[in-house]
């Protein structure tokens, strides 16, 4: 009897010291998810070369959700009042790249430059909720919100937003390229003809709680 007993205590000191080191690491995990929710800055940058000049983005930031918002696909909220004009803020939702770029005038004005180069410039195909069927693809002109896959193979394109860069020709008005297999597409995520992405880039569904907030993943409310 003194052994069965030795072995039932033995096995309730070993769950005591599981359920601690189980708490340790959920406190772990919820201090990681608060040191995630400050916002990252990088400074504005000119970058001059020969033959072409290639203005930097004068804010970029990327920002991560709680482990604990990220498994249960709840909507992101997102702050862009810090978001410069010609900036662009990074995050991520259900495990997706999503950007959001606040254009400038000068950016609205070249979006129609580029149109007969374009697969779907009318977005005709279902790649953003019917409230972004637009020219700008956005709610707000400035503000535009897409999913960073590349609707190839899902690889992830880089932000060209100077133009004319020399790889990407003298008619390149700013956009994003895919450097895996070459596909381009416009300041409003809209695919160019003759690249192997098929599709625009998604929209996903979103709304603003107020001018400077915006809700990823939800778009309760909004007129299409």
């Amino acid at each position: 009897m003194k052994g069965a007993d030795d072995g039932v205590g033995d096995r309730v000191h070993t769950d005591r010291n599981d359920h601690q080191i189980i708490g340790a690491v959920i406190q772990m995990s919820e201090d990681v998810d608060q040191s995630r929710r400050h916002f990252l800055g990088v400074a504005t940058g000119v970058t001059a070369g020969v033959g072409a000049v290639f203005a930097a983005v004068p804010f970029v930031a990327y920002w991560k959700p709680s482990a604990r918002a990220q498994a249960l696909g709840a909507p992101v909220e997102v702050d862009i009042s810090a978001l410069e004009v010609g900036g662009m803020v990074k995050i991520e939702w259900r495990g997706k790249p999503v950007w959001i770029l606040r254009r400038t005038a000068d950016m609205l004005e070249r979006l129609p430059v580029m149109v007969p180069e374009l697969r779907d410039p009318d977005s005709e195909q279902p790649q953003q909720p019917d409230y972004a069927r637009n020219d700008h693809r956005s709610i707000k002109p400035d503000v535009l919100i897409m999913v960073g896959s590349c609707t190839h193979l899902g690889c992830a394109p880089i932000e060209r937003l100077e133009v004319g860069a020399a790889d990407l020709g003298a008619d390149w008005q700013g956009g994003f390229y895919c450097p895996c297999h070459g596909s381009k597409f416009d300041l409003a995520g809209r695919v160019f003809a003759g690249v192997p992405a098929p599709l625009n880039l998604l929209v996903p569904p979103h709304r603003y709680i107020n001018d400077n907030v915006i809700l990823i993943g939800s778009d309760s409310g909004v007129a299409g």
